[in-house]
């Protein structure tokens, strides 16, 4: 069958093909580029990779599988002063936990420094690319604004043998850093600030992650990647807005050193901007260097990584991607949504346990001492293979402290003098008395059971508005519990340019609490298992677990609780 690029579903299912998805399929009723979609995911190594990267890798990777194609994972590593292969492994790692598989072996800007830097010699053979012994600041100085003219450099008439002779002694390492470098000669006057002569080459005595010590000049960015598209046959460059005015800087230099028809298709696409999030390298770097946050895989930070080890699922991240879908503005995305993804497919397959993070003993007075019984509980109602388990019960348990008030108001539905509740798949309870210690805190509740409530087999089944999670005391078991937030108090902590967007860290961004008490059911877990804590939230098991003690990250709440935290501190 020929592949036209149609997408073919259900009629119910039909849905309309955003922008860049209509450009594809022109380009494949119009047989360009042999029918072929080759797209390509070209991260620097020089950090790890968030949410926003993320949104890019599912559009890639999502494309060349839509349309049968090809997606190349690409790493523009041009500068080894900030790039390493920590970072290059940790990508690896993200993609494909993402669940997508890059088209043959990575591959790296750096395998073209060669070819690069021929192109290079060949503009400037043409006379279009000339050595300028400028320091930086002049010659950004020189280029002036958009509105106005720049100034040509004093070197941006040598001859070309002097110009080759140059730019061999740059690459042969007879120059400093910072003293020399090669631009490109375009046009001083151009309204696009990108076309005024660029950079193509600076010199940088740093060992490459990847060539060693082999270059000392190292090319820019901007000169690289266009060409490495070039190189590996890609169709679709699927950048984001931001690279719009670079494009044309990319074509140029194609342009000058290419003779065929084939180009890549540069599309722009709306970056994810995320709220309560920074999404700058940078500013991340800052945290993990500052120790604000424990390092790029905290549970906090806005990272692959980090989400990762809090809990999220690809699956969840992959949905996301595709619910904000591709825009050709920039937009601010409610990072609640985030979350009503995640929450949405930890629903479908978190079993379901029960724990209590802050323990205050309840005893049923009238339960046999010596006895225990086994209450039958479901896994997971949303799946029907989940099936059961078997939790023990006896007259000494756990419940929640915030679950019982000694003068609780009318509408609370919890425990309290005089009141009942059931214990969840087994009895209801009423609290007979309670007791303090020094200090006037509860200890301890004191309370009686009617055996012939038992769930699903009494023969009374009174109606009660609570039911109350708990864990059998003497078969509990410890945990450590990290309850992570948002890590910042403001909608767009990077938007004020007049304050420091450190000024707006969640100072609850994370609690730690200990002696947390977790049925025995979880005596075996591993790092990165999920649960849903029954009428607590949702959690995953942290690599920081012992054997004897695990440490649960907190995925998300049940439900969004972010508006009762900014009243609290607003």
């Amino acid at each position: 069958m020929e592949n036209t690029g149609e997408i073919l579903l259900p009629e119910d299912e039909k849905r309309s093909l955003n922008f860049i998805e209509s450009i594809i399929e022109e380009d494949l009723r119009n047989g360009k580029n042999e029918g072929r979609v080759h797209t390509r995911f070209p991260p620097e190594p020089n950090g790890y990779l968030h949410i926003g990267h993320a949104k890019s890798i599912c559009l890639n990777f999502g494309i060349a599988q839509q349309y049968a194609g090809k997606c190349n994972l690409r790493f523009d590593d041009t500068n080894p002063e900030t790039e390493d292969t920590e970072y290059v492994e940790s990508i690896m790692e993200d993609v494909r936990w993402l669940g997508f598989q890059w088209d043959k072996e990575p591959y790296y800007a750096s395998d073209y420094f060669g070819q690069l830097y021929e192109w290079a010699v060949m503009l400037i053979k043409k006379g279009l690319a000339y050595v300028d012994d400028q320091p930086q600041e002049a010659i950004s100085q020189q280029r002036g604004v958009p509105t106005r003219p720049g100034t040509e450099s004093p070197f941006r008439n040598r001859t070309v043998e002097e110009n080759l002779r140059l730019f061999e002694g740059m690459k042969n390492g007879e120059y400093e850093e910072g003293s020399r470098v090669l631009r490109a000669k375009i046009d001083m006057s151009s309204p696009n600030m990108h076309m005024r002569d660029p950079i193509l080459y600076r010199i940088l005595k740093k060992e490459h992650h990847r060539t060693g010590n082999k270059w000392v000049i190292y090319p820019m960015y901007d000169y690289a990647h266009g060409q490495s598209d070039y190189l590996e046959g890609i169709t679709h460059s699927l950048c984001t807005l931001e690279f719009e005015v670079h494009r044309p800087l990319y074509d140029w230099f194609l342009d000058q050193i290419i003779e065929s028809d084939y180009r890549p298709r540069q599309i722009e696409f709306a970056r994810l901007n995320l709220s309560y999030t920074v999404m700058s390298k940078r500013k991340l770097l800052q945290l993990v260097q500052q120790g604000l946050v424990n390092g790029w895989d905290d549970p906090r930070m806005p990272t692959i990584a980090g989400m990762r080890r809090r809990g999220y699922t690809p699956a969840s991240i992959r949905n996301f991607a595709d619910r904000i879908g591709v825009a050709k503005r920039d937009n601010v995305i409610d990072v609640s949504l985030l979350e009503f993804s995640v929450r949405e497919d930890l629903n479908k397959i978190a079993p379901r346990v029960m724990a209590v993070l802050d323990p205050v003993e309840l005893v049923i007075t009238n339960y046999p001492e010596a006895v225990t019984e086994m209450v039958s509980l479901e896994n997971n109602p949303e799946d029907p293979e989940a099936g059961s388990r078997e939790v023990p019960f006896s007259r000494r348990l756990y419940i929640e402290r915030d679950d019982f008030m000694t003068d609780p108001p009318a509408k609370f539905f919890r425990l309290g003098p005089g009141r009942e509740v059931r214990l969840k798949g087994a009895y209801i309870v009423k609290c007979e008395s309670y007791e303090t210690d020094a200090d006037g805190r509860v200890s301890r509740i004191l309370c009686t059971y009617d055996a012939d409530t038992r769930s699903g087999t009494g023969t009374k089944q009174p109606k009660v508005k609570g039911t109350l999670h708990w864990v059998d005391a003497a078969s509990a078991l410890d945990a450590e519990v990290r309850l992570y937030d948002r890590l910042f108090m403001d909608e767009d902590p990077a938007g004020h340019k007049d304050r420091d967007f450190l000024e707006f860290l969640n100072p609850d961004s994370l609690k730690v609490l200990k002696g947390c008490k977790i049925e025995p059911s979880l005596s075996s877990v591993m790092p990165g298992d999920k649960f849903q804590f029954q009428r607590v939230g949702y959690f995953c098991v942290d690599p920081d677990s012992t054997p004897g003690l695990p440490v649960f990250n907190r995925t998300v709440a049940l439900k969004d609780e972010w508006s009762k935290i900014k009243e609290k501190h607003s």
